[in-house]
């Protein structure tokens, strides 16, 4: 069975080596996936292509030893050579997550094919307008953000004229309510921001630093699931 099929993303880790204070990121997505999380990515802006595709290799068999390959999607950002790359080389990846300027979703998916999870960070300031008209059809889910302004990734929800647009709960609420498709939503958030966000409807909640930056990221990351779990299932039974 693909992993589209079963594709879960409440509890969602990105992360690559500029995010972990110098830890080694196969540590840390050891203690999220350990810790319940349901979704890595593998994202960086400054390892080369070969230093990806042993990230993803360290990934996948991190997954793997936990005994989870089955449940748990990895996903690479940004990079359809990587993804190909790992693939060639025999290494379980699931699936890529884009921008609307990186690679256009219809060549991710005529190359990774139709068993492979393909995700889609909207632009803030076409974010409606997109997810009212946009062709869904080869896409899994959508990225929306941010939450709060966010170190790891300074240009998140920059508008066109250079202003940081955080997204408000509300706002995320109609942006659901709008998609055909799963919503998952992150940029710098917290614990506390768990229980509004699964009010929402979303899918689930994406992270970098709450988890890679912790101090103890298996705790975090156990915070954050168990908040997912306790609030969104409150949501799901009304």
């Amino acid at each position: 069975m693909s992993m589209r099929k079963k594709l879960d993303i409440s509890a969602y880790l990105v992360v690559g080596p500029e995010n972990t204070k110098g830890r080694p990121v196969v540590s840390i997505i050891k203690d999220a996936v350990e810790a319940g999380f349901t979704c890595v990515q593998i994202r960086s802006k400054v390892a080369s292509a070969r230093e990806l595709i042993q990230l993803t290799q360290q990934a996948s068999e991190a997954i793997a030893q936990i005994g989870k390959s089955d449940e748990v999607t990895l996903l690479v950002n940004d990079r359809l050579d990587v993804v190909l790359a790992a693939r060639k080389q025999g290494i379980k990846v699931d699936g890529i997550h884009v921008g609307q300027s990186d690679i256009p979703v219809d060549v991710c998916r005529e190359y990774l094919g139709q068993d492979s999870v393909i995700g889609l960070s909207a632009r803030t300031h076409e974010m409606f307008e997109y997810i009212k008209t946009a062709d869904v059809s080869q896409i899994d889910y959508f990225g929306v953000g941010p939450v709060h302004e966010t170190m790891t990734k300074p240009d998140c929800g920059l508008d066109l004229d250079g202003k940081v647009v955080t997204r408000s709960f509300d706002e995320i609420s109609e942006l659901v309510r709008f998609s055909k498709i799963p919503v998952v939503v992150g940029g710098g958030v917290k614990l506390a921001d768990i229980p509004p966000l699964a009010q929402t409807g979303a899918a689930g909640f994406f992270v970098v630093s709450a988890v890679s930056e912790a101090d103890n990221p298996k705790q975090a990351a156990a915070e954050l699931v168990n908040a997912w779990k306790q609030y969104a299932g409150i949501i799901q039974k009304d």
